[in-house]
């Protein structure tokens, strides 16, 4: 019978150590979850918050929650109170603000479950004042807290956040294997899964949102190939009309967020006060930057893997090629271009990203890139 644990896909160890931890009732009070970007991190994570807060506890199957109960489902869906999720919302890492959100609501009760679970995305970018003002909290947690840290490496983390944590391994997923699992997840064919994948940096779950997504992100994918297809083509002007168009259509989803949080914000209205409300106001304005941001990386991420097939072919590995469907304008710009000449758009590609990150003019950055492209291929 399957348990949720389960859902953990590629991480065999992984899975089999946190099932042994709920079925022993050995929960830590805060892990790290270090791996590499599309290791399932962020899915294990998921994973094991079901399996703590399942009303059923050990009498699930393999002592691992039975995964089908109204509350896992919740945690699934991520729509249970009890289970709060944090990601970087500054232009250079975490606020001190959110580690501050994170320990006032700490000592609070439970609203559902026995327990709470605390989820907090890229900890590498936990810098010095935020890990302060967490750091107490992670010292000494209320009983029924459990907190779960993601990050890319052990060394990339605080030593004062580290060494209280249990750290928990993830290995690199092969290529192959995670657009397998995309494609077990989303019912994508292989090649949708790995361009998936691709455009979402190497997250698993961030490919399998892409695809989710209906037809809206493949199609912002059409309109960038078809854009880098036609830079060899286009003068200046051209240029920068393109690139207003890609960011557009990359923050055409904010929208639909938009309308969400400003639901949310109206269904508060009556209850909270004119402080809470502002609050609440302030933290969803830094979500939607956050969400800019992860449309824009998309963009870039985009540009790479098309820029990485151009030197795919021009070293003469035309079978590593990932964008396979696009295949003979990726063999009109390897006409052009140079190996050298496509390390330097790579180059530019990761040099926009960080500037946006940074809060650098997106339209600026994004001129640039095309720019450096167009000079790749012409």
């Amino acid at each position: 019978m399957a348990d949720a644990f389960d859902r953990i896909i590629g991480q065999p160890q992984v899975r089999e150590f946190l099932r042994a931890s709920t079925e022993h009732d050995r929960i830590s009070h805060a892990y790290l979850f270090a791996g590499p970007a599309g290791s399932n991190k962020t899915l294990a994570a998921y994973a094991f918050a079901q399996a703590i807060l399942c009303p059923k506890g050990a009498k699930g199957p393999r002592g691992g929650r039975c995964g089908d109960c109204d509350a896992c489902d919740k945690v699934m869906r991520r729509k249970h109170p009890d289970v709060r999720y944090f990601a970087p919302e500054g232009a250079s890492g975490y606020l001190v603000e959110q580690m501050r959100e994170v320990v006032s609501d700490a000592p609070m009760a439970p609203i559902q479950a026995r327990r709470k679970v605390y989820i907090i995305d890229r900890v590498d970018q936990l810098g010095t004042a935020a890990a302060n003002a967490f750091l107490k909290t992670l010292e000494e947690p209320p009983e029924n807290v459990t907190f779960i840290l993601l990050g890319r490496t052990c060394d990339g983390v605080l030593p004062t956040i580290l060494s209280r944590c249990q750290v928990v391994p993830f290995r690199h997923i092969p290529a192959t294997e995670a657009a397998g699992i995309v494609a077990q997840n989303t019912g994508a064919s292989p090649l949708h899964a790995s361009i998936a994948i691709e455009a979402c940096g190497g997250s698993i779950s961030g490919a399998i949102e892409f695809l989710s997504a209906g037809s809206s992100r493949m199609e912002f994918r059409k309109q960038v190939l078809d854009t880098l297809e036609r830079l060899s083509r286009c003068d200046d002007w051209d240029v920068v009309t393109m690139a207003a168009e890609l960011i557009k259509a990359a923050n055409f989803p904010l929208d639909a967020v938009r309308q969400r949080l400003e639901q949310e914000l109206a269904e508060n209205q009556d209850f909270l006060a004119k402080s809470a409300l502002r609050q609440l106001e302030a933290k969803q304005k830094r979500q939607i930057t956050a969400k800019s941001s992860e449309y824009l990386r998309q963009l870039t991420a985009i540009i790479r893997s098309w820029v990485r097939d151009v030197m795919m072919i021009c070293s003469g590995c035309p079978d590593l090629v990932i964008n396979r469907d696009v295949m003979a304008a990726l063999e009109a710009a390897a006409q052009h271009a140079t190996l050298e000449g496509a390390l330097c758009a790579l180059r530019a590609a990761d040099e926009c990203e960080a500037a946006i990150a940074y809060n650098v003019s997106p339209e600026a950055c994004v001129d640039a890139l095309l720019f450096k492209v167009k000079e790749v291929v012409s």
